[in-house]
């Protein structure tokens, strides 16, 4: 066998990993697949000899490659589809192909992808091959080209960004959860009186875009609420707990790319007010993170 054959087979072997490393980065199965491909004909074109150990030559090659990727094209708020559109988007079904990406998203994690994606491209690098694929500092600051130290604080800084803190106390936001969990299994179940238990009587929803043609920008009542979201119930399936500015919030992000945000006033374990944000330059000025035990 032939050192091209060899390490052909080879990268076949590390395709997965490296795919895997490509999706976290980009966000995107189409961009992972793409990277993916240019890592091999980067690989092919230089040739493994003398390489002692592949995986981390080829983790190093298609990470160079998101990060330029990265560089090139800031995604975040880029790709607002019409929200008409979200309700008639079908849940990822575990049956199908894992490559599929409604599969990828969901397993990787929706909220997880929107937070990723307000990282600076070397941030997300740096945290996404330590914290997530146990790459080793020396080997990410090659990549970053940066020193060891400035990589750890690249890191860090982007950890922090990622799992944010609450403002509030650990009981009082675990009664928080408690809420915004049983309103999301309500609405993805359909289950009205799982609503009503949840929804203040007087319960508020006010909202800057329109996500359906006639759809007023303000209502009220816990029964006109109820039939809304029941009837909005598709876009239920990607929605997730997050923490916009501390506090705990759910966000809309099909594919891990963020249709809306709504923010939550809970009073005495009701939801007595929700503010959908769904204007693109109000989203992009949201500092979002992931709550505990995301």
């Amino acid at each position: 066998m032939d050192t091209q054959a060899e390490l052909a087979q080879r990268f076949d072997r590390s395709r997965g990993r490296l795919r895997d490393v490509a999706y976290r980065m980009l966000g995107s199965a189409d961009e992972a697949e793409d990277a993916v491909q240019e890592a091999w004909l980067r690989a092919s074109r230089a040739g493994a000899e003398g390489v002692t150990n592949l995986n981390a030559w080829l983790t190093k090659i298609v990470s160079r490659i998101c990060l330029d990727m990265l560089r090139s094209q800031r995604r975040r708020g880029e790709e607002f589809a019409d929200l008409a559109e979200l309700d008639k988007l079908a849940p990822p079904d575990p049956a199908t192909d894992p490559a599929d990406e409604a599969v990828l998203a969901d397993s990787v994690g929706l909220a997880l992808l929107v937070v990723l994606d307000t990282l600076a491209p070397a941030e997300r690098v740096a945290f996404v091959l330590h914290d997530l694929f146990a790459v080793p500092f020396e080997e990410i600051a090659e990549i970053v080209e940066r020193s060891t130290a400035a990589t750890k604080k690249l890191a860090s800084r982007a950890r922090q960004r990622v799992h944010g803190t609450a403002v509030v106390s650990a009981a009082d936001f675990t009664r928080r959860r408690e809420v915004v969990d049983a309103f999301l299994a309500a609405s993805r179940a359909g289950d009205l009186e799982g609503l009503l238990a949840v929804l203040a009587p007087d319960v508020v929803r006010r909202s800057d875009v329109s996500t359906r043609p006639g759809e007023e920008l303000e209502i009220r009542g816990a029964h006109r609420l109820t039939h809304e979201t029941l009837a909005n119930s598709g876009r239920a399936h990607f929605a997730r707990p997050i923490l916009v500015d501390g506090a705990l919030a759910i966000a809309v992000a099909p594919l891990g790319r963020l249709r809306l945000v709504l923010l939550l006033t809970i009073d005495d374990d009701r939801i007595t007010a929700i503010e959908v944000i769904g204007e693109p330059a109000r989203l992009r000025g949201l500092e979002l993170a992931l709550p505990e035990g995301a």
